[in-house]
């Protein structure tokens, strides 16, 4: 974990309120994985906390972020320019380890997409059937990405794009025989799919990347404690934020 002064190359739009952010980091900061994140400053001061963004590619020492516009810190992220310099923690967080697993399952909805792209490619070689949710249209982006799955599934809630519904949906009526699920996504959307795998029996080992308010992003402020199936406590940033599906309440 390094904290960073990173370049802003490019930051735009790709889809209604979605901007792509690609950063050039001052040094190399070794591996970083799909469904971990980083923690990235406004470039306001008066916006004393960072925004965890999860990370959705990586190249050499290029790195680019997805977010969705929902606060004043998002806000002012988009008024990011190129040349621009701002502050990264990184790498944070656990990862999909897919190690073992030669067929794969890919749930995702929303802005959970975008950790997954970089799972997809971290694990080139590997089988992937992936079910990707859109609010509508205008939210989708980044498809391309999913191009190498041996089967793309694209829902939209409203059915202006692609099969009406959402992920969750399709991958049950697909149901498709693989080694492990991976999600990412809104909580309905991850209770959606724990309450789905428990009434058909399924034991597919199924792992998720949960998402919670985040303040310090290295465990020490407790701001995004989630609770464990056993009546625990875990910490999103630290012990996460990928748990196995049944060892977390959703």
């Amino acid at each position: 974990m390094k904290d960073v002064l990173a370049t802003v190359k490019d930051n735009r739009g790709i889809a209604e309120n979605i901007f792509m952010i690609t950063l050039n980091l001052s040094e190399s900061i070794g591996e970083i994985h799909g469904g971990q994140f980083v923690n990235i400053s406004t470039g306001d001061n008066a916006l004393l906390l960072r925004r965890p963004l999860g990370v959705c590619k990586t190249e050499g020492n290029d790195l680019s972020l997805c977010y969705q516009v929902k606060g004043k810190g998002t806000k002012k992220l988009t008024e990011a320019k190129s040349g621009d310099k701002l502050k990264v923690l990184l790498p944070l967080g656990n990862y999909f380890d897919l190690s073992g697993y030669r067929s794969v399952a890919v749930v995702g909805g929303g802005v959970g997409v975008f950790p997954l792209i970089a799972t997809l490619r971290d694990n080139a070689g590997e089988d992937f059937y992936s079910y990707i949710g859109f609010r509508n249209k205008g939210a989708v982006c980044l498809l391309e990405e999913f191009g190498v799955s041996k089967k793309l599934v694209v829902t939209t809630d409203d059915g202006s794009y692609g099969k009406k519904g959402n992920a969750v949906q399709a991958f049950f009526e697909d149901m498709p025989e693989v080694d492990a699920i991976i999600s990412c996504g809104p909580p309905v959307m991850l209770k959606a799919l724990k309450s789905g795998l428990e009434e058909r029996g399924i034991k597919t080992p199924c792992f998720v990347s949960l998402e919670e308010r985040m303040g310090c992003g290295i465990g020490a402020c407790l701001v995004c404690v989630c609770k464990t199936s056993g009546g625990g406590n875990a910490r999103v940033c630290k012990d996460g934020p990928v748990f196995d599906i049944t060892k977390v309440e959703l």
